[in-house]
């Protein structure tokens, strides 16, 4: 029976063993290719570097990854690969200071570099929200709610008055902010859900009246410009930019 209980115990640890061996040899080989493609930045190997970044990226997608792309491909011209690139790393890491800077650079160079103009409060409540990550929010929202919880408990059992009415006051505000910072949470999940946010890739694009080859041309856009579509038929989508909407086709387009 001793001998049994041995012979589990040893192979439990080899393949515990083999399973620790299999994760470094994972992460060995994946750093191995990070290094590979900043070191094919560093020479000027463009191409090569983005497709390391790319092939990283498909394994785990990553903020400093999107960005090295973005990087990559702005140096080799590609102004919409590089805006859609550092558009994701900011999705994934919104106070990426470096990111926030390139895109800037980046937009700065595009012929329609086009800022949409929405109510004050909007653009604020907008603002807001991505200043942080979804599951940063979420955490935000429950570590508030606990301790709304905790308030109200106080309030309940406390004795003294001064601490009922510092409990109740903190109960209220906690659960207020919880609740701002839940709905930010979800907001950001409906956004990634459904992506309705995409780049121009394409030189130049004229925007039609309906999703027809032979519809009116209504304006023209240009490659770089970010868009968002309000809703897709077939082959084509219907996309509005600053105060304009019209229908292109989803070729034309790479959704963030």
């Amino acid at each position: 029976m001793r001998r049994f209980i041995i012979c589990n115990f040893l192979a439990s640890k080899a393949r515990l063993t083999s399973l620790l061996l299999l994760v470094i040899c994972h992460l060995t080989f994946a750093q191995s290719d990070f290094d590979l493609a900043n070191a094919a930045y560093a020479e000027g190997k463009y191409e090569e570097a983005a497709t390391l970044y790319q092939s990283l990226i498909d394994e785990q997608p990553d903020a400093v990854l999107y960005y090295n792309l973005g990087n990559a491909r702005y140096k080799q011209g590609e102004l919409a690969q590089a805006i859609l690139n550092y558009e994701r790393a900011l999705r994934l890491k919104p106070n990426y200071k470096d990111a926030k800077y390139n895109l800037t650079f980046a937009q700065s160079k595009i012929t329609d570099n086009i800022v949409e103009q929405d109510f004050f409060l909007l653009a604020w409540t907008r603002a807001v929200r991505d200043c942080l990550s979804e599951h940063t929010w979420w955490v935000l929202s429950i570590c508030l709610f606990i301790l709304a919880l905790i308030g109200l408990l106080l309030f309940l059992l406390g004795r003294e008055p001064w601490l009922r009415k510092t409990a109740f006051h903190t109960a209220w505000i906690a659960v207020l902010f919880s609740l701002i910072s839940g709905l930010n949470a979800l907001s950001l999940h409906n956004r990634d859900a459904l992506r309705n946010e995409a780049i121009i890739t394409q030189g130049v694009v004229n925007a039609k009246s309906s999703p027809d080859r032979s519809g009116t041309d209504l304006f023209t856009i240009h490659e770089g410009t970010k868009v968002t579509i309000r809703e897709t038929l077939g082959e084509w989508a219907n996309i509005r930019v600053g105060n304009n909407e019209g229908w292109i086709k989803q070729q034309n387009l790479e959704r963030i």
